[in-house]
């Protein structure tokens, strides 16, 4: 079938303007022709060009101006779109292009938003295809390819290269250089992106100098090395991007720490965020390894109680109730061999919201998710206060079961 419609195409090609029909009006383009073509009703044309495929329906728009009509046409082209990233989720696409194309901020009015191609969208997606991800947790990097849904691989996180002094600068391009070489990619082909830890979160000015120092080294080393694109961001905004949000909560559980950032488009609202210190994946990690000594649970090391954290540990609706249940489950770790959990597996969960559990004089999470929207609710940063209800959780702690439930 597509071998005989590019057939008619290229007879269609070769027609001459004097060898056409009396022609016809389309979208309000002076009358042209479409030859053979002529009586078909417009649907058919556009089935006709979704099965040449983009490359001949492209060629189709040099015809004649009701072709290129045709051709234009929007929803034929989120079509290939949709075809052409079959992997992804349609409306994160479409969130994308229509609301982060134009960067920071997210422009509000629709009047300050320029018109959109999806043919010229397309063909930009088609020359760039996909980018190099880099996401710099504060505990480990991952790294991999936008087009997957899971990194390719981890190693030591940039922040661990010493402070913004000039040694930073020799130290992030040995750490870019070393994910190319482990992605196998020529850093001259691929565009980037990387995600920065909510790190130095006050709005103070040497915060604000900090984060704008560790920007500019790595955008500085990046281009560098001649890579062609560069977009460093912070971890909150991408997490609230993901969701196909431009404002709210992102709730980033970090290493050692977890951060309540209040996101109104795309700007990050520091004056009215909130920090919880000392509660982060290290101390679930550290409070589950001293609930295994205090079994008599022996392991080799750190590794072991993570394995067990990720594979075992989930956070229970209601605490007191859970403590009446037979939670028994067990996990295999490589090299160490099968281990068992019972109570541990929900009580290691259960100091993100109850920390004294862990000798930890701090808020709990869900008070501190509270105290922000407090905050955002007097600031009135906006005439509209639901924005700060969207809360998104982000880092690997929040991929507990249980995290996202009614404790919220």
């Amino acid at each position: 079938m597509a071998t005989i419609l590019r057939k008619i195409a290229e007879l269609a090609s070769n027609r001459t303007p004097s060898s056409t029909g009396a022609g016809r009006e389309r979208a309000g383009s002076p009358q042209s022709s479409l030859g053979a073509f002529e009586n078909l009703p417009e649907d058919v044309l556009v089935q006709i060009l979704w099965l040449l495929g983009p490359k001949d329906a492209m060629r189709m728009s040099l015809v004649c101006k009701s072709w290129r009509s045709l051709v234009s046409d929007d929803h034929l082209w989120i079509a290939f779109l949709k075809n052409q990233s079959r992997n992804q989720p349609w409306e994160s696409i479409f969130f994308a292009e229509t609301h982060l194309r134009f960067g920071c901020p997210i422009q509000t009015l629709s009047s300050e938003v320029p018109e959109l191609s999806f043919m010229s969208i397309y063909s930009q997606r088609e020359q760039v295809p996909g980018a190099v991800i880099i996401d710099g947790g504060s505990g480990y990097c991952k790294y991999g390819w936008s087009k997957y849904d899971c990194p390719s691989g981890r190693s030591a996180t940039f922040l661990e290269f010493g402070n913004i002094e000039s040694p930073m600068h020799a130290r992030l391009r040995h750490f870019f250089a070393t994910i190319y070489s482990r992605m196998q990619v020529k850093p001259s082909t691929q565009p980037i992106v990387v995600s920065i830890p909510i790190c130095h979160y006050d709005d103070t000015e040497s915060a604000k100098a900090s984060r704008r120092q560790l920007k500019e080294a790595i955008y500085s080393t990046l281009f560098e090395m001649h890579v062609p694109a560069v977009c460093a961001i912070n971890q909150a905004t991408l997490s609230l991007y993901a969701a196909r949000r431009t404002s709210g909560i992102a709730v980033n559980i970090g290493f050692q720490a977890t951060s309540i950032v209040p996101i109104l488009h795309g700007k990050v609202m520091r004056k009215v965020g909130v920090e919880v210190t000392g509660i982060g994946a290290l101390k679930l990690t550290g409070f589950l390894r001293e609930l295994m000594q205090q079994k008599n649970m022996s392991f080799e090391s750190l590794y072991t109680v993570r394995t067990l954290k990720e594979n075992l540990c989930y956070v229970a609706a209601d605490y007191q109730a859970e403590l009446r249940r037979n939670t028994e489950a067990s996990c295999e770790v490589l090299r160490e061999g099968s281990f068992t959990l019972s109570k541990e597996r929900f009580q290691t969960g259960e100091i993100l919201f109850q920390p004294r559990m862990a000798g930890v004089q701090t808020m709990g999470l869900h008070q501190a998710v509270a105290l922000c929207m407090d905050h955002c609710h007097a600031a009135e940063l906006n005439a509209d206060d639901t924005w700060f209800k969207t809360v998104v959780l982000s880092g690997g702690t929040a991929c507990l079961p249980g995290l996202a439930g009614p404790k919220f």
